[in-house]
């Protein structure tokens, strides 16, 4: 079936342009296996296609009938090499996006010049902070953050989180500022996780702790921390508006918490999409604002 297909394109190129030589340059290929092409298809379908002769050729009335849906085969193919091409030269079409949900309110000021500049592009928005099947939901492009379990997927650095400790000034009032790491061991904590039955490390630092409350959702923890339920490890962007507003205080204690990298998760490195190329470098130009 695939030599049959090459071969109607063979015959639709040198009706295209006149003349075996002619068809044969434009395929880069020799001028007898243009015709040897021709002559297989004639073979094939038991009909004579063109009338040769020295000077010139003519299509035979089975021929024409016969090119029409030649021709219109490679147009439909070209046409599908063209939108082809456009999706891998301009960003268009949906591009669906995983993320946490504290990092969603990053994105649209991230995004807005990329999709305000491309009329054609579409967004979709997969915001959760518990697992998310990439796959499932045919997810172009995960933002994620920290040490990343192995997968297939390829990573690429996109910008750093500044993290600090965070309190409401309701809680400071009744427990006081931390000021050494035992105290910091005996404070109320507020940490993303499953369960506050056992004791882990914060954020990767040396620091153990017991948190009293956790969650799998970041921005609830924020409300939390906000509630003057405890001291939590939280993203310095992500709270501004509360510091400015006063809901939040930033703790300055001998604990440094170490920056998180924020990584752009794909499905392959070679051959992306436009969408998700331009994508990529919007989220890495803005985070690079941010510093």
């Amino acid at each position: 079936m695939l030599d049959q297909l090459k071969r109607m394109a063979v015959f639709a190129s040198v009706i295209r342009h006149g003349s075996f030589a002619a068809a044969a340059r434009q395929l880069r290929t020799s001028t007898s296996a243009v015709s040897q092409q021709v002559r297989a298809l004639e073979s094939d379908m038991g009909v004579t296609l063109l009338h040769r002769s020295t000077r010139k050729l003519s299509l035979t009335p089975a021929g024409a009938r016969f090119h029409t849906g030649c021709a219109a085969m490679v147009a439909a193919a070209e046409a599908a090499q063209a939108q082809l091409q456009q999706l891998r030269d301009a960003p268009e079409g949906e591009l669906r996006i995983a993320m946490t949900v504290g990092f969603a309110r990053r994105l649209g000021p991230a995004l807005a010049p990329l999709l305000a500049a491309h009329p054609g592009l579409t967004l979709h928005l997969q915001v959760e902070d518990g697992f998310t099947d990439l796959v499932a939901h045919r997810i172009d492009l995960a933002i994620r953050f920290g040490r990343l379990p192995d997968s297939a997927w390829v990573a690429q650095r996109v910008g750093t989180v500044h993290t600090a400790l965070y309190a409401a000034p309701a809680y400071l009032a009744r427990h006081g500022v931390p000021a050494t790491a035992e105290a910091l061991r005996q404070a109320q904590w507020l940490m993303l996780g499953d369960s506050p039955d056992a004791e882990r490390p914060l954020l990767g630092s040396d620091l153990r702790v017991a948190p009293r409350c956790t969650s799998n959702n970041q921005l609830t923890l924020q409300q939390l921390c906000e509630a003057g339920l405890g001291l939590a490890p939280l993203g310095d962007e992500d709270v501004a508006e509360a510091v400015a507003a006063g809901r939040l205080l930033r703790l300055d204690t001998t604990l440094a918490l170490p920056e998180l990298p924020v990584w752009a998760l794909t499905p392959q490195r070679d051959a992306q999409p436009a969408k998700v190329r331009h994508a990529i470098a919007a989220l890495k130009a803005h985070l690079e604002s941010l510093r």
